[in-house]
């Protein structure tokens, strides 16, 4: 067995489980967060149900306190992938966003000024936006126009929704990406969603893979894909972990050997050293020898001034992302043959792995603009 999945191994069957509490503790802490902010009423409540598919998530009940202003909900439940951010102080002249602005800044987000269309009063939004747009720190907006239907003249509806969006622009100073949604009655699909949904994942890639619900062609895909959640979960805190000097090369290792023992127990499937080896063999040679030499180069070169603590430790998390994200992809389709008492084809365990990673580094490509 090759020196690095033997040391996997263990992992995945240590006397002790890993502490994963502080790297999961850094990632948590810098979430891709959906900073919402509108007035009471907006249907920011409905918009977060939408995106995550949760109809009991209400703005105040589940949403823990973040700031003096504002609230905080992380989803999904226990290992959350993403934020959304409540301001619920905009009804107070004093409203200062500068703690909101800090909770999003160094992370990738989203703006969303979610504004009923009926509504023309939008002072509170407009002043805490202007605030906002002074700190320089915010740059991708998206104006969300709420209650559409709520207006049955197809015309008036038009003027104010061009009223509202014009009155953003004005202070943010340039045109914005605007949709148009109507959260209908639960048994309903809502107006909009597919464009919503589809402007959010440009905007905050990860959500691509969230609300990824496209027809699965095989059970194994579909099986994937309900647990995908918890790879993703796991390629975060990795990703997490990384970006700190020296403390990859260990971290790392152990929680993609976590999360291999967790996913096998998803299949209810042991693993042994034959299956490991078999396993790691079906990963082939050119991944485990580029895996190995990027993990060493990576943690050498966070040591690096400047350069290493900035675009080493990005470069180190978003290969660490992709590394474990491609590794539980591949998993999954090695225990689903396995759990079926059939042979693991080599062909396809390498397909899923590339498109794994190929998936996570697009994603991280499109961040990155």
């Amino acid at each position: 067995m090759n020196p690095f999945f033997k040391k996997i191994y263990q992992y995945i069957n240590p006397l002790v489980n890993p502490d994963l509490e502080p790297a999961a503790s850094r990632w948590q802490s810098q979430l891709p967060t959906v900073w919402l902010l509108g007035k009471t009423g907006a249907g920011k409540s409905s918009l977060v149900q939408a995106i995550t598919n949760n109809s009991a998530v209400e703005v105040g009940n589940g949403f823990q306190p973040c700031t003096r202003a504002s609230a905080i909900y992380r989803y999904p439940e226990p290992n959350p992938l993403l934020a959304f951010l409540d301001t619920r102080g905009l009804a107070e002249a004093s409203y200062d966003p500068a703690d909101d602005i800090a909770a999003c800044q160094h992370q990738s987000h989203a703006l969303l000024i979610v504004m009923k269309a009926e509504e023309p009063e939008q002072s509170d939004v407009l002043a805490a936006l202007r605030k906002i747009k002074n700190s320089g720190e915010i740059k991708q907006l998206l104006v969300v126009h709420t209650g559409i239907m709520s207006l049955s003249d197809p015309d008036e509806r038009e003027r104010a929704i061009r009223y509202n969006q014009s009155q953003v622009e004005a202070v943010w100073q340039e045109e914005l990406k605007s949709v148009k949604i109507d959260f209908a009655p639960d048994d309903e699909q809502p107006v909009g969603l597919d464009t919503l949904r589809t402007a959010l994942a440009e905007m905050l890639p990860i959500l691509y893979l969230l609300v990824d619900e496209k027809a699965h062609q095989s059970r194994e895909e579909a099986n994937f894909n309900r647990l995908k959640r918890e790879v993703m979960w796991y390629a975060g805190i990795a990703g997490a972990s990384d970006a700190l000097p020296a403390v990859g090369l260990v971290s790392v290792p152990a929680i993609q050997g976590k999360m291999l023992h967790s996913l096998a127990s998803q299949y209810g499937i042991e693993w042994d050293k034959k299956r490991f080896s078999e396993f790691a063999g079906l990963l082939g040679t050119s991944f485990v020898v580029q895996y190995l030499s990027k993990l060493g180069l990576r943690q050498v070169v966070k040591f690096i001034p400047v350069y290493g603590q900035t675009v080493g430790s990005a470069t180190a998390a978003a290969l660490s992302v992709a590394s474990t994200y491609g590794i539980g992809r591949a998993a999954c389709k090695y225990l689903y043959s396995i759990s079926r008492g059939e042979p693991a084809s080599e062909a396809e365990i390498r397909q899923a792995l590339q498109e794994a990673l190929n998936t996570v580094k697009g994603l991280h490509e499109k961040n990155a603009k």
